[in-house]
């Protein structure tokens, strides 16, 4: 059964907010209450900095072997699978998801801590040549103390991903998950206190942002911040780095295409444009929210993909629906000022575009799958995350208005390309302006393995694989006459 209180994680203790207040998490499928857990604020920030900065500089873990750092990654990974079912759960009641798509985020988190697991003991250095009598050598050592700030639509994927990456190269971390979501950041504070790493290195603090996470990205012993979240919030981010001269990586929006030429397998196709947009009830940075069709294919592309949206099923996550409530009214009035956009505009509505009533669900914030097509490339619908199970359609001629209308937006997270014409496919990944771009397939089941980042208001760095190893460590050049 799930516990209806929590508390911060500091310095392996766990500990009431300073202020003894405490927040509400709600469950998206009729907005039941889950659970409450404490507000931290700034002073309760300042504890667990202050806690991670001396575990950093403490002999304890500046000699803590890499082998043993490695190991109590695999662990952490052996334990979300055997508590993966209730952790599983846990995700969907907080987040409203499909629980098979929990389940999905509790095997990807594992994957996470082991894939950095085999990494901790091989970040390696190298020799330089430089004169006869001198050695010059690079070692690549971790950065400090690390902030990590994460969204609400993936909590325990995102918190797993880069606190995985952290701590394998031998920083502390601080964790702020998000209000709506923080219950899996908890549990795998849970699992780290089984384990035999120093108090102190894994720490989390839940509260609002305005409050927890502007003390944390502020605060003058953070050696560097991640932040998975929206453009506006993560160009604060940037701005509170600057005065404290920090480093960043950013995961901002995306409006990612699907780019559908005559000659892709139609049905395959049209089975993967709506498993991209649809997915998480469409609250995914990398969602396929775009759907960018040759113009002789379009009707007959089109009504496939409308009839596999109408056959989406909606329900509560905890029944595995195909899409699950959105997360909450404050999102679906999001939602709902884009519609009523499009409408304005003359666009046509395909499918969906409503709140859609879910039985035992009176409270939930349901919303049909949607497609709309006759959109503006200019128009906010087009332009905008939406956030939401919303598909806008466009046609394209040719291969340079296709390219030119994948890059037509502020973003560039994700593109997939559907063709079986293979010098086409080159061609297009190689114009389209994207950290990444899927030929004939889309997410590539979320490989852990793939660098993951944006081009223009995407973002900067690179999370996933080796890349991210880059963020948490500092390169040092050693010199030494022989």
């Amino acid at each position: 059964m799930m516990k209806k209180s929590h508390a911060l994680y500091i310095g392996g203790e766990w500990r009431d907010s300073l202020s003894k207040e405490t927040l509400e998490t709600r469950n998206p499928a009729n907005q039941e209450l889950l659970a409450e857990v404490p507000r931290g604020k700034a002073e309760d920030m300042e504890v667990a900095v202050t806690t991670a900065r001396k575990t950093f500089e403490s002999l304890e873990w500046q000699e803590f072997p890499v082998e043993v750092r490695g190991r109590i990654l695999y662990d952490i990974a052996a334990k979300l699978r055997r508590d993966a079912e209730e952790i599983a759960q846990m995700e969907t009641l907080d987040t409203g998801k499909p629980i098979s798509q929990g389940r999905n985020d509790v095997e990807a988190s594992a994957r996470y801590f082991e894939y950095y697991a085999g990494m901790a003991d091989k970040i390696f250095g190298e020799t330089i040549p430089v004169r006869h009598d001198i050695l010059d050598y690079t070692v690549r050592e971790p950065v400090g103390v690390t902030a990590h700030i994460i969204p609400w639509n993936y909590p325990l994927q995102i918190t797993s991903r880069s606190t995985a990456a952290a701590i394998a190269t031998g920083n502390t971390v601080v964790v702020k998950p998000a209000e709506d979501t923080p219950l899996t950041a908890l549990k795998l504070a849970e699992l780290f206190a089984e384990t035999e790493l120093p108090k102190g290195v894994f720490n989390v603090v839940t509260g609002y942002g305005y409050e927890a996470g502007a003390a944390l990205i502020n605060h003058p012993e953070v050696n560097h911040i991640t932040f998975t979240g929206s453009v506006q919030t993560g160009m604060a981010v940037m701005e509170a780095a600057a005065k404290n001269i920090v480093p960043v990586t950013l995961e901002l929006g995306g409006k990612s295409p699907n780019i559908v030429f005559e000659d892709c397998d139609m049905d395959n196709t049209a089975d993967w444009v709506v498993k991209s947009v649809v997915q998480n009830a469409g609250q995914t940075c990398s969602a396929g929210s775009r759907l960018l069709v040759q113009k002789t294919v379009k009707e007959e592309f089109l009504q496939k993909v409308k009839e596999r949206m109408l056959a989406v099923t909606l329900g509560k996550g905890v029944d595995d629906p195909d899409l699950g409530p959105v997360l909450s009214e404050k999102q679906y009035e999001r939602i709902e000022k884009f519609m009523q956009t499009a409408r304005e505009e003359g666009a046509q509505f395909v499918c969906g575009g409503e709140r859609v009533s879910v039985e035992g669900c009176k409270d939930g914030y349901y919303f049909a799958p949607t497609i709309i097509d006759n959109v503006r490339v200019d128009s906010e619908v087009a332009q905008e995350e939406i956030f939401g199970p919303v598909l806008s359609v466009f046609t394209f001629e040719d291969e340079e208005e296709a390219v030119k209308l994948g890059n037509n937006t502020q973003y560039g997270l994700v593109t997939g390309v559907w063709t079986e014409n293979i010098g086409r496919a080159h061609r297009l990944a190689k114009r389209i302006r994207a950290g990444q771009v899927f030929i004939n397939n889309y997410g590539a089941g979320g490989g852990v393995q793939m660098p993951f980042g944006g081009y223009k208001k995407s973002g900067f760095g690179r999370e996933k694989g080796l890349e991210a190893l880059r963020n948490y460590t500092v390169l040092k050049n050693v010199a030494v006459k022989m």
